[in-house]
């Protein structure tokens, strides 16, 4: 399974990776198998760049 991570602010940040851990033990757990496509399309992205995703996202 393809699924893309758009880790949020605030409290995104911390509960995305712990999302990504258990939904790999439930993987291994039953056979499955992800790919993770990490996006940075955040307010801290915006700050930085003054976009929130690069032209072609």
């Amino acid at each position: 399974m393809r699924i893309a991570v758009i880790a949020g602010d605030g409290i995104g940040r911390e509960v995305v990776p712990e999302g990504v851990r258990v939904l790999e033990a439930v993987g291994a757990r039953f056979g499955l198998s992800f790919q993770w496509d990490d996006f940075d399309w955040s307010c801290e992205r915006y700050h930085k760049t003054g976009q929130m995703m690069p032209a072609d996202g």
